[in-house]
């Protein structure tokens, strides 16, 4: 039987396994993400959607410093939940990657390589030694050569593909109305108000759109739509 400072033994290891096989700090990274305010994806065939919900925590902070929603290239964009600071450096590594990618090849980065570069980032920081996993989830949209794709970044550096999803608190009811709600067939103008339907469900209250950050990336490039979104050389000021 397994003592208890041996149990405590493997809940501080950042890169030890328990005897079940769980990482714990791992689990405690996910759970900072539930506890930020969500972020929700749809694609469809014209572009991707991010929207995200601000968390105002007084009346005196102005809402647009809450940065949600994140700009890497003309081609991508983020949305984040979680731990902000976690998500900026993220965000940071996605923007080496697409800025390499461009001055390497001279062309854009993939949806799907730029997602992998993200995670095989954060899974790094699963197994070295000094180090903790990340506190932050992202979604990433992107729209190259005609394609749009939507990728979910988890703490454990594992990427999933989506063709609509969200993360943060509350996600998986977000999750259960997107499955009743979406169409494959929808536009991009459907999609923008299925995003914003569903996190006002979420938020229990009249959408503002000071509290809600909508962009769009599509054959025209990355553009907020609602709300201040960050453009590629902002800076990042907000909670989670």
């Amino acid at each position: 039987m397994m003592r208890g400072d041996d149990r405590q033994a493997y809940d501080r290891g950042s890169n030890i396994f328990s005897p079940d096989g769980r990482l714990y700090q791992v689990e405690y990274a996910r759970e900072a993400v539930k506890r930020g305010s969500a972020s929700v994806g749809i694609r469809v065939d014209e572009g991707v959607v991010l929207a995200a919900a601000r968390r105002v925590r007084s009346p005196l902070l102005e809402p647009r410093s809450v940065e949600k929603l994140h700009a890497i290239d003309e081609h991508h964009g983020v949305t984040s939940a979680g731990h902000v600071a976690d998500a900026r450096q993220l965000v940071d590594v996605a923007r080496r990657a697409a800025q390499v990618e461009r001055l390497r090849y001279g062309q854009p980065i993939t949806t799907r390589e730029l997602t992998a570069e993200v995670s095989r980032h954060i899974q790094e920081y699963t197994q070295s030694g000094g180090a903790r996993p990340f506190g932050a989830a992202l979604l990433v949209g992107g729209f190259v050569e005609g394609e749009a794709r939507l990728f979910e970044t988890d703490p454990s550096g594992t990427p999933y593909e989506w063709r609509a999803t969200a993360i943060g608190g509350g996600s998986e009811d977000i999750r259960r109305r997107l499955e009743e709600r979406y169409d494959p067939e929808m536009g991009l103008d459907a999609a923008v108000a299925l995003a914003r339907e569903v996190l006002r469900d979420e938020m229990g209250e009249e959408e503002d759109g000071e509290f809600v950050a909508v962009a769009v990336i599509d054959e025209d490039g990355y553009r907020a739509v609602d709300g201040a979104a960050e453009s590629v050389a902002g800076s990042d000021v907000g909670d989670e």
